[in-house]
């Protein structure tokens, strides 16, 4: 692994934090590592590895967020939506503190839909 420049390194990590954005505003958890990873990934290359990571688990989530919602119905979707907001948050934050770190970082249960 080549070393990153300061700058970089924090648009990588930024790749990764900006997910959080989903808490607050609808979709937000793919708008902003797509923007991020969209205006940055010719720049820096790092970025364009993080920003397709951090979209691929995000799109997982989503899909498997999907899935728990059907579930509701019997009664075991709710603590699975929980269960996978929160495994976000720390998926999302190990990720950033790893990726600051000058570390790689593979989301666990990441679909790879972007290569």
């Amino acid at each position: 692994m080549t070393e990153r420049t300061h700058e970089e390194s924090n648009w990588t990590t930024f790749c990764h934090l900006s997910a959080l954005a989903g808490y607050f505003i609808p979709f937000g958890h793919l708008i902003g590592p797509s923007i991020i990873w969209l205006l940055k990934k010719d720049l820096y290359p790092s970025v364009d590895q993080h920003g397709k990571e951090a979209l691929n688990f995000q799109i997982s989530i989503s899909i498997y967020a999907l899935a728990a919602s059907a579930l509701i119905v019997v009664l075991i979707g709710v603590p699975l939506l929980i269960g996978l907001a929160v495994f976000n948050f720390v998926m999302i934050i190990i990720a950033a503190v790893k990726c600051k770190n000058g570390q790689e970082f593979h989301y666990p249960l990441s679909l790879r839909l972007l290569k």
